[in-house]
């Protein structure tokens, strides 16, 4: 399979996979140490994992709303780009 994007297209492509790659692996950091901290809390018998549960919970949250709505932006940046060619480009008489 041959690459048949543009450098900017391939530039766009590579930085959106890095944002989703990123929140991967953030959220599967979250679970590992969460299920470790949760093991503890259960050991002592107290429930204060459920703290650092919610906190990077919101983080983990706010991260992933970041990385979704990055893709739709970048899409509307490149219609107004277009509009913006488009109307220097035109002939105004």
């Amino acid at each position: 399979m041959t690459n048949t994007l543009t450098p900017d297209l391939e530039r766009q492509a590579r930085r959106r996979a890095g944002l989703r790659m990123g929140w991967i692996i953030h959220a599967s950091v979250y679970v590992v140490v969460n299920l470790g901290l949760a093991a503890m809390a259960f050991a002592s018998g107290r429930h204060w994992a459920v703290f650092p549960l919610l906190g990077w919970g919101l983080g983990l949250a706010i991260h992933g709303a970041v990385v979704l709505l990055a893709s739709p932006g970048a899409a509307l940046h490149q219609r107004l780009l277009e509009q913006e060619r488009a109307r220097l480009t035109r002939d105004p008489w």
